[in-house]
């Protein structure tokens, strides 16, 4: 089993790494059927065109799911984080384009204990990134996280 990340564990200044993550239009599209979601810019290459983009470009919402995905994988918090409590500062600064590759770079900002023994509140920076550096989405994200438990893990 791969370590968790307790409460005692997120360190401020703390830095993880996704693997890299193609993206397929096949993405765009089963997004778009799961959510209804189906503006012409996500659907249509000749509108998202006119539009001044290369071609179809993924939903917002997608790509900043997408940070929660990518986290996912890394296994680190599949027991420590209990409650996702809210994003802010979410901010979209350039499009993603089927065929690039992203990755996510998770960054620990602040923790602060709460009045329930066992837990604390910590809030991580979630940045979706593009091979060539380009930030795709980035937000703040306040988790619930459990302390370390006693005894065997």
């Amino acid at each position: 089993m791969i370590d968790q990340i307790w409460y005692e564990d997120f360190i401020p200044g703390t830095v993880l790494t996704s693997p890299p993550r193609k993206i397929t239009l096949a993405d765009i599209d089963a997004y778009a059927r799961l959510t209804g979601e189906d503006h012409p810019v996500h659907m249509d290459d000749a509108f998202a065109q006119a539009a001044g983009f290369a071609g179809r470009i993924t939903h917002g919402l997608f790509n900043l799911a997408l940070v929660e995905g990518l986290k996912a994988g890394l296994g680190r918090f599949d027991r420590s984080v209990i409650a996702s409590l809210g994003w802010t500062d979410i901010k979209f600064p350039a499009p993603l384009y089927p065929g690039e590759e992203v990755h996510l770079r998770l960054e620990f900002i602040e923790r602060r204990p709460t009045s329930k023994p066992g837990r604390g509140l910590a809030t991580e920076r979630g940045i979706l990134v593009k091979a060539d550096g380009t930030e795709v989405v980035r937000g703040d994200h306040l988790i619930l996280l459990l302390t370390r438990p006693e005894g065997p893990a």
